[in-house]
């Protein structure tokens, strides 16, 4: 049982962390059944963070582990649209040539077994990138696989979860880049390293007490299910990913390598993209984002020196246009933030987290605004209705229809 705060402490940090934040929100302020197709895709000169008078030089090349997944063909998009040169690093090169342009001269596609530092090392080395986004989730929905190899996947993340792709490819990132010593822009320190995880990675290990006071956010359904132990591995990864950047000599022959580790929370298409995100940490959030948004954020993520070496997560107000309209910068919201160096990657105290908790439970979409009561598969306006998800009731859900299969 975790001690608990005195209310005169709690208030004064509240007031401290928890009123500045929502101040600044106000005043600065199931996918769908189809994927638009990338080939050939225009360039834009426009994104969702402007460029700002002192932007980074255009790197030289970004690999992008996971090209061709959902959020990853996004990714590889927008950097293509800033002319940003790509190694797309994919399991199937038949697929990533049917999705993007082949014939572009900003991109390279490469088969890459995320699951074999070896290759992965190999690809950074030949294709000469300067930083990475891993995109690669450790699950797959293609349709087209044998239950061979969906019973190998399952098998194999239960039985040796060390040997995924995520705790293998990412590390093997961290190794490659760190050598390439310091990305510098105006004397401060960019991501070499930026990974996309996902909010909710740490819940389950939670205290039974936190679980309950924190309910909202702890008992939604990824938590409460948790297929195939993935939040673990994930957690996992981003520990394995911090040890590279904050304590090097920890992982035999890997230099410091700097890093950001970003948790988008519920990824919905259905959901309006270029909205404003709302950024915080202690992985309370909870709540919905575009992918194509989150892709923004990745990039733009890559030339922004405030969030290196920071952890946090991600919602985005919806049908914000005109009203809070995404920030021309993500350096203010960031900056706000704290290193991992700070709290040795543990995240904010329990009192910052649980007024964090306090003010990201007032943004959840719908009336009802109680998350815990969702079952897999079940939207909010479906709550709010009383209407039964597409995976059944709450406690009784369909989790193999959901269509998730772990990936090695």
């Amino acid at each position: 049982m975790e001690n608990q705060s005195n209310p005169i402490s709690t208030m004064s940090t509240f007031k401290r962390h928890a009123i500045p934040a929502l101040t600044a929100f106000l005043l600065t302020t199931r996918t769908l059944s189809f994927q638009p197709s990338l080939h050939h895709s225009p360039r834009y000169t426009t994104h969702l963070f402007s460029e700002s008078e002192s932007s980074p030089p255009i790197p030289t090349r970004i690999a992008v582990a996971g090209a061709t997944g959902r959020t990853g063909r996004h990714v590889v998009s927008s950097l293509l649209s800033r002319s940003i040169p790509v190694l797309a690093l994919v399991r199937d090169t038949e697929k990533a040539s049917n999705l993007f342009d082949p014939t572009d001269d900003l991109l390279s596609i490469r088969k890459t077994d995320l699951g074999s530092e070896e290759d992965v090392l190999k690809a950074l080395s030949e294709e000469e990138c300067e930083a990475a986004i891993w995109c690669a989730t450790g699950f797959s929905d293609a349709p087209d696989q044998s239950i061979w190899t969906k019973l190998q996947a399952v098998l194999g993340l239960a039985v040796k979860p060390k040997g995924t792709i995520d705790a293998v490819g990412l590390p093997a990132l961290g190794k490659g880049l760190a050598s390439k010593g310091k990305r510098m822009a105006d004397g401060k320190v960019l991501p070499r390293v930026v990974m996309l995880s996902s909010a909710g990675v740490t819940r389950p290990g939670w205290s039974a007490e936190k679980k309950e006071a924190l309910e909202g956010c702890a008992g939604i359904p990824i938590v409460r299910l948790n297929p195939f132990g993935i939040l673990g591995v994930k957690e996992e990864s981003e520990n394995v990913l911090r040890k590279c950047g904050m304590f090097p000599q920890m992982i035999e022959h890997i230099k410091g390598v700097d890093y950001s580790i970003f948790r988008p929370c519920g990824l919905n298409d259905n959901w309006p993209s270029n909205q404003r995100p709302i950024f915080s940490q202690g992985d309370v959030a909870v709540g919905r984002i575009n992918r194509k948004d989150v892709a923004q954020i990745l990039v733009d993520i890559l030339s922004t020196p405030e969030a290196t070496g920071k952890t946090f997560e991600a919602i985005t107000i919806a049908n914000s246009d005109g009203y809070y309209p995404p920030a021309t910068s993500l350096s203010a919201a960031l900056g706000r933030l704290q290193s991992d160096s700070e709290n040795a990657g543990k995240g904010p105290s329990e009192e910052v987290v649980r007024a964090t908790y306090a003010i990201m439970q007032q943004l959840l979409p719908g009336e009802k605004q109680d998350a815990s009561q969702l079952a897999m598969g079940q939207t909010y306006e479906q709550l709010d209705k009383g209407e039964t998800g597409r995976l059944g009731v709450k406690g009784q859900e369909n989790v193999a229809g959901a269509g998730l299969t772990p990936s090695l």
